[in-house]
């Protein structure tokens, strides 16, 4: 059984939905205790998981059970905040008629940032502390986020993954959540949504924590975007992150106060991990260069951004220098032992957890907070750019040329021999009218 799952899940090109796009079908080849469905939607404003639960119920929990069967996991458990009240019934309701109680339970969370964090959440549900660098594998524990769980389910059935489920809000008309094509430019989803209504905009891709700026609007919606925001270009979350790393060592030399706020509401330093964002940013402001053992703890950070977008009361950037300076060490091959054998959850863990009402006001974002419908109409597009490198490990190689005629679900792009990666798939009917080492264009 084992098998014939983790090739159906290969074949149909899943990855973490939720994150940075590890390959699904790797993580499925361990035996665990126990599977978790992450549906804690972490971000604030995104509501594309939220909506799956509600509303692909059933989807849901048949992914969690092929997960659980090819894990052997005697359990398995949905993971939500409380708040998503629709969402908390119609899993309680399936979960009793379907005959899974017992097997599957509900696990109602918090309202706080960064409750779906995979590391948080194996603590919060399972009270285990995944190790610094580790996975929840190393305790014996599979996270998948719940639109991946949807993918395998309809993996199953011999469906690849061709769509992805974002929400577009911010300074739109209309704000939505939307069903589109992998590979339909961000401002075809603007469009959806009704258009900016405003002229001068940034747009973010993801949440507004841990998303990126787009330098223009055609690039591609990928099978990790949750989220395409649009905000006002002065708008602190793009301001902040549009600095470049020398002037945010600048401004940390003149302006850190070494407070360690950063490193007091850090989640990782919270869990026991040995990071601590308020040296890190003390080295670089004094030490020239990119050298330094204690840099090495930017490899453990997880990029949630509570240490720069709610803890610095000096808006300094501790988020985007780690980011900055794990790229740098990642590029050079460097990897970071774990520094201790044993780990403690801080005993002020449960009064540092960030309020996510708090956390929007301090993002300036609690007006874009509308719980935003599902776009109904069909969509139709004309064009999809396809990445080739949409997940973790090698880029996908091209089995297509120029002239091919597709159809939705076909498949354009093969894992690399002996490589981690994942499949890439035509996400419209249409012609192949580029193809190149990192994407493929299909126009119909």
């Amino acid at each position: 059984m084992r098998a014939d799952i983790v090739d159906k899940v290969r074949a149909a090109g899943v990855v973490g939905a939720g994150g940075a796009g590890f390959p699904s079908h790797i993580k499925l080849q361990f035996e665990v205790t126990r599977v978790l469905a992450n549906g804690a939607s972490c971000e604030p404003l995104l509501a594309g998981d939220p909506y799956i639960m509600a509303h692909q119920t059933d989807r849901v929990l048949s992914g969690l059970l092929a997960v659980m069967d090819c894990t052997e996991a005697p359990g398995g458990t949905v993971c939500l905040k409380s708040k998503h009240a629709q969402s908390v019934a119609a899993l309680e309701e399936k979960i009793s008629a379907n005959g899974y109680t017992g097997r599957i339970d509900v696990f109602e969370l918090d309202d706080f940032y960064p409750a779906g964090d995979e590391f948080i959440l194996v603590n919060e549900v399972m009270g285990k502390i995944v190790p610094e660098g580790g996975i929840p594998l190393n305790v014996q524990v599979v996270v998948s986020n719940v639109e991946s769980l949807l993918n395998i389910s309809r993996a199953m059935d011999g469906h690849p993954v061709t769509d992805r489920y974002v929400t577009v809000c911010g300074e739109v008309n209309q704000p939505i959540v939307c069903k589109v094509p992998i590979g339909m430019p961000v401002r075809a989803a603007i469009e959806l949504a009704g258009g900016p209504k405003i002229s001068d905009y940034g747009i973010v891709m993801g949440g507004p924590m841990m998303g990126r700026v787009l330098q223009n609007d055609s690039e591609p919606v990928v099978k990790t975007t949750s989220g395409i925001l649009v905000l006002p270009s002065n708008h602190n979350v793009i301001r902040g992150k549009n600095r470049s790393l020398d002037q945010m060592r600048l401004i940390a030399k003149s302006a850190c106060t070494q407070c360690s706020r950063c490193t007091e509401l850090c989640p990782r330093y919270l869990i026991g991990h040995s990071l601590e964002p308020h040296r890190i940013m003390r080295h670089l402001a004094y030490t020239p260069g990119m050298a330094g053992e204690i840099l090495e703890d930017a490899l453990i950070c997880c990029e949630c951004g509570v240490c720069e977008k709610f803890a610095c009361p000096m808006m300094l950037s501790p988020r985007e220098i780690n980011a900055a300076v794990k790229r740098k060490l990642l590029s050079e091959g460097v990897k970071r032992e774990p520094s201790r054998e044993v780990y403690q959850v801080s005993r002020f863990f449960n009064t540092r957890k960030i309020p996510l009402k708090r956390l929007m006001e301090r993002l300036d974002v609690s007006t874009y907070d509308t719980h935003p419908p599902f776009y109904e109409d069909e969509i139709h597009i004309r064009q999809v750019s396809i990445p080739l490198q949409q997940h973790l490990g090698k880029p996908a190689e091209p089995v297509v040329q120029v002239g091919d005629k597709l159809k939705k679900g076909d498949l354009i792009g093969e894992i690399p021999k002996g490589a981690l990666g994942a499949r890439m798939h035509a996400s419209i009917d249409g012609t192949v009218t580029s193809v190149g080492d990192h994407i493929i264009i299909t126009q119909v």
